[in-house]
């Protein structure tokens, strides 16, 4: 389907970059190879490191020209095989794109290289008194780029929106070479089609990203923390609407079952908190203000609203030390399972209200289709992470059986309201599930759009669609 990689090719990327950023090494093809998906090993034939948007633009153009695959890579930190050179061919590794172009304060935006790591770029606009709110697990080493590949959102998705929310304007590399902006750096537009929201989520299916326009907010100053036990799963469900309906917006609104819990703390051998036989769920709740006081009446707010519910003590973390330890917990919990099983991570979404409802249905399908899974995530805007862990299932079953729960899961999902990831993407483990949620007539739309974009089909083929 695609031209394999010839020394010809190799020339001439080495002319449009430089040697040193064509990596045809066993150990930059290895490290190239894999994602945080599973256990996925596809190895692409070369990596190409461009520094800029004209060597970006060189490299596709030859590329289309010649249909070469490529696939665009930033730190490897998805779950949904997105970066996986699955057809071989070169991958588009943005790692040594990851300046700040431009600080402009006075406008609240920034202008960022798509190979910033996410965390790196929030310190950089907290010193100067900005705040980039989407915030995912592993923003301390997942891109920028990457994130609005994904359109990620994180624990602070309840208060303060995902990325989609904060994308100004993209400067793309179409699959053909020609360069785009997809918008303009205002807070209004409303002069044609979106191409800005088209290309945010894509999953590096339209194009390659070189710039980034964000919107940014002032920095907020405070932040109270608070650790909830509950004795029920869906106690701690029902009560993320009763905080939400009292009028209180968290930052953060976090849910954890006691089995995710577990795995976190073994991982770290921490020793942030303890629990209790009787605690099976927790919730992490941020809130976040100018004013402490004001944070204070909220917290004690929820402490009331409590009072209906079978509930442990309520921890309120002291000093940043005990915030910190938390959420290292919180945003750990994705590796700890991935490290005490093969797992699969299943990343669901619907109406708050029905989260109660969508957890014990998961764990009945679950024990239909005998297998186990940790569950947490984002309660406040309904986004359940369903870890499945293999522990004793046949390989049979892993392969064959499990799909059919997976589906139902989903099934149940869309039927709701839902959808089948709220953050993580389709990718390539996803991409058999996505006649759930969208019907062929939308399907086509898609396919449609994705041809305009790249008619050879050479920008991450493979991903989104079946076939």
């Amino acid at each position: 389907m695609f031209q394999k990689i010839r020394p010809q090719d190799l020339q001439y990327f080495a002319t449009q970059l430089s040697p040193e950023q064509v990596l045809i090494d066993e150990e930059s093809l290895a490290r190239c190879a894999s994602d945080h998906t599973e256990d996925f090993i596809f190895l692409p034939e070369v990596v190409l490191q461009p520094r800029n948007t004209v060597e970006v633009s060189a490299i596709m153009a030859y590329c289309c020209q010649h249909h070469i695959s490529v696939t665009p890579r930033g730190a490897g930190t998805g779950i949904s095989g997105g970066a996986l050179a699955i057809m071989g061919g070169v991958v588009l590794d943005m790692r040594l794109m990851n300046k700040i172009i431009k600080l402009d304060s006075n406008n609240f935006q920034v202008t960022v290289e798509p190979g910033m790591i996410t965390e790196e770029l929030q310190n950089t606009l907290l010193a100067n008194g900005l705040y980039y709110p989407p915030d995912p697990a592993s923003r301390g080493s997942c891109f920028i780029g990457g994130n609005i590949a994904e359109n990620s959102g994180g624990p602070r998705a309840v208060k303060y929106g995902v990325v989609k929310d904060y994308v100004l304007n993209l400067q793309l590399v179409l699959p053909n070479g020609d360069v785009i902006w997809t918008g303009a750096n205002t807070l209004k537009n409303a002069t044609g089609y979106n191409l800005t929201q088209l290309v945010v989520g894509s999953e590096g299916t339209l194009g390659i990203i070189t710039q980034i326009v964000l919107r940014l907010i002032p920095a907020v100053q405070h932040s109270l923390l608070m650790l909830i036990p509950f004795a029920h799963n869906h106690e701690a469900c029902n009560a993320v609407n009763t905080i939400c309906m009292a009028g209180i917006t968290p930052s953060a609104l976090e849910f954890m079952e006691r089995d995710a819990l577990v795995c976190a703390i073994n991982h770290l051998q921490s020793s942030a908190i303890t629990l209790p036989p009787d605690i099976n769920a927790h919730l992490l709740v941020e809130l976040d203000g100018n004013y402490p006081e004001q944070l204070l009446l909220e917290a004690e707010k929820i402490s009331d609203l409590m009072a209906p519910y079978t509930i442990g003590e309520i921890l309120l973390a002291q000093d940043d030390a005990q915030k910190t330890a938390l959420w290292q917990l919180r945003r750990i919990v994705g590796e700890a399972v991935k490290g005490d099983s093969i797992y699969k991570e299943e990343d669901t979404v619907v109406p708050r209200a029905y989260l109660p409802d969508l957890l014990a249905k998961v764990k009945e399908i679950g024990a239909a289709y005998g297998f186990r899974s940790v569950c947490y995530g984002h309660a406040g805007d309904g986004n359940l992470h369903v870890n499945i862990v293999k522990d004793n299932m046949s390989d049979h079953d892993w392969q064959h059986h499990l799909p059919l729960g997976i589906r139902e899961i989903f099934t149940y999902v869309v039927g709701i309201g839902g959808t089948i990831s709220g953050e993580h993407g389709i990718g390539y483990v996803q991409k058999d599930y996505l006649d759930i949620a969208f019907s062929p007539t939308q399907i086509a739309l898609m396919r449609a759009i994705k041809h305009v974009f790249d008619p050879t089909g050479i920008l991450n083929p493979g991903k989104i669609f079946a076939n």
